[in-house]
Parts: structure tokens; C-alpha cells; sequence
């Protein structure tokens, strides 16, 4: 596969990522693969401790008008495309390396946006773009972000779930042959998930491995520990 130096952040990306070293000790990132349960593990902890969610997904609606296609060629043409059209026009292979590029290309304002919140509270991003590589540069230790990675058992209930639910159902997948796209969408993930964790292996990260065993509290409260999270006020 074609594709830049895993994670690495490149162009405005890597300037900001280094002049935020430091400045973002309150974030507390959650990443990982398509339909793992960050969300669902993002509300308990905000509920629990008095946090903040960043949604990347709705996040990057606002990265769009910011785009240009100088300096985001990848994410600038991807917002012209029709829903679907990713898994359209690209192999898994393919469709990998694109997302890639586009989390590469856009990181920097995630990083923007993270820089303007305010830093009374602590933070959780929850964003499926976010790879170990690109954030070990803002870490000041390497508990503040965990990967979550389903069993593919664990994604496929998620994702058929989520297609049954019209509106993200066109989003993700567009109009075209539903079983085709899921096959592809699952063949992108498992490389995703792949890269995930060789990244967070050579960074020291937690990956944590989803299969709907243990209830949802009790991962919250593992995770809560690793982030060092104290009682909301």
C-alpha cells in the first residue's frame, strides 16, 4: 500500500502538533477502530467525571471550510464526493491509504480546536482518525490515550446496527450495493486496525481489545484509572 510514514504528521500538521507539545495535558484521547464503542465509553466518562467530549465525526464538518487543496489535496477532494463513494471507486488497500492521508492532512485543526477549548476539565477526544504516531507528540505519558479494537464479531454487530439507522446508513455507505460495501468496509478496518497496533506496540500505548464480554462500566473504570481521572466536582 501506498501511503505516508504511519501517522506521521506532515505540512501544517507537524508545525502545530510541535509548537502544542505540552499544552494539552487535560486531553484525553480515545482512537481506535470503526465500531469499538468509544462513544459509548466517551459518555460514561463524561458523565462520570465532569469531562468534555471533542467528536472528531462532527468536528470535521467544520474542518471543511478551513481545507484548501494546496495544502489538503486528499480531504479537499473527498468533501466533493457523493456519500459512499470512498468504497465505490477503492479497494480496502485503497481506501486505507486515503484515510490515512485525509487524518494526516487534517489533524492539525483537530489540534487548533483543541488549543481554543477551555483546560478547566478534562478533555476526551473521540475520533476513529486519531493513530498513535501522530499523537506521541502530545503526550506527556503514554496512558493518556487508549486504542480501542473490536473482534470482528464485536464491529460487524456495530456496523450492521448502524445501517439499519437511515441517515448513517447513507452517509457511510451511499445508495450502492450494501453487502459489497460492508465487505470492503471491513477489509479497510481490518488494515486499519492492523496499523493501530503496530503504532501503539512501538509507542507504549494501550490497546484494548473489544468483544462485548465485560460490561461497559467496568471498561470505563479501566480506563478512567489509565487516564488518571479524579472525581467530577
Amino acid at each position: 500500500m501506498r501511503r505516508p510514514p504511519s501517522g506521521t504528521p506532515f505540512g501544517p500538521a507537524a508545525r502545530t502538533t510541535t509548537a502544542a507539545a505540552g499544552r494539552l495535558s487535560h486531553v484525553r484521547w480515545i482512537a481506535g477502530g470503526t465500531g469499538a464503542g468509544k462513544s459509548t465509553l466517551a459518555i460514561i466518562l463524561a458523565r462520570r467525571h465532569g469531562a468534555v467530549i471533542y467528536r472528531g465525526d462532527l468536528a470535521q464538518h467544520t474542518w471543511l471550510p478551513r481545507c484548501t487543496p494546496r495544502q489538503h489535496p486528499h480531504f479537499h477532494a473527498a468533501r466533493d464526493e457523493p456519500p459512499g463513494s470512498l468504497w465505490d471507486s477503492r479497494s480496502p488497500d485503497e481506501a486505507c491509504g486515503f484515510a490515512q492521508r485525509v487524518v494526516a492532512e487534517t489533524f492539525a485543526f483537530e489540534v487548533e480546536d483543541l488549543l481554543a477549548m477551555p483546560a478547566d476539565r478534562p478533555v476526551l477526544v473521540d475520533w476513529f482518525g486519531n493513530l498513535p504516531s501522530q499523537l506521541a507528540p502530545l503526550l506527556t505519558r503514554p496512558d493518556q490515550a487508549v486504542f480501542l479494537l473490536p473482534t470482528p464479531e464485536f464491529r460487524m454487530a456495530a456496523l450492521r446496527a448502524r445501517r439499519n439507522v437511515p441517515v448513517r446508513s447513507l452517509v457511510s455507505w451511499g445508495s450502492r450495493a450494501p453487502e459489497s460495501t460492508l465487505a470492503k468496509r471491513l477489509a479497510r478496518d481490518e488494515l486499519w486496525d492492523a496499523e493501530v497496533r503496530r503504532q501503539a506496540a512501538a509507542h507504549g500505548n494501550t490497546v484494548i481489545t473489544m468483544d462485548g464480554g465485560r460490561p461497559a462500566g467496568d471498561l470505563a473504570d479501566e480506563v478512567a484509572a489509565r487516564f488518571r481521572l479524579g472525581t467530577a466536582a
